[in-house]
């Protein structure tokens, strides 16, 4: 056990899992069912340290199973730059100084031209995320 951990009660949380029958999710049945059990703990006022444990399992599980089964798709480089645009309020005349021209920027924006390493390092540093983003 790691510094700092609670300790549990072994018998209390044996009759949790033993109730609750935690395992790798396959279904939508176990799944809804699980997270019934996790809104169910989240309620409690003041969940024993037992209750806390089964409640992270639970949500290990339940998360996993949510990104095996309904997975995020990357977005593409210019839906991020359209998005973090929109989100500040921004044109494509904030950008030209990065893109170097009116052009350029306005073909990136729309998808037409790829973004650049260069210009993904400079996109990083203005929005102040990662480079991957938009490459």
């Amino acid at each position: 056990m790691t510094a700092g951990a609670t300790q549990l009660n072994e018998k209390t949380y044996g009759q949790l899992l033993r109730r609750t029958l935690p395992h790798i999710i396959h279904t939508e049945e176990e799944y809804e069912r699980f997270t019934a059990e996790l809104m169910s703990l989240d309620e409690r006022d003041s969940p024993s340290p037992e209750e806390q444990e089964l409640a992270q399992l639970l949500t290990m599980l339940i998360e996993e199973f949510e990104e095996r089964r309904y997975p995020i798709a990357k977005a593409e480089p210019h839906q991020v730059l359209l998005h973090l645009m929109e989100a500040r309020s921004l044109t494509q005349k904030d950008l030209w100084k990065i893109f170097g021209s009116r052009g350029i920027t306005s073909e990136v924006v729309r998808g037409k031209r790829s973004i650049s390493k260069t210009q993904a390092r400079k996109l990083a540093e203005f929005f102040h995320v990662s480079t991957d983003l938009f490459i």
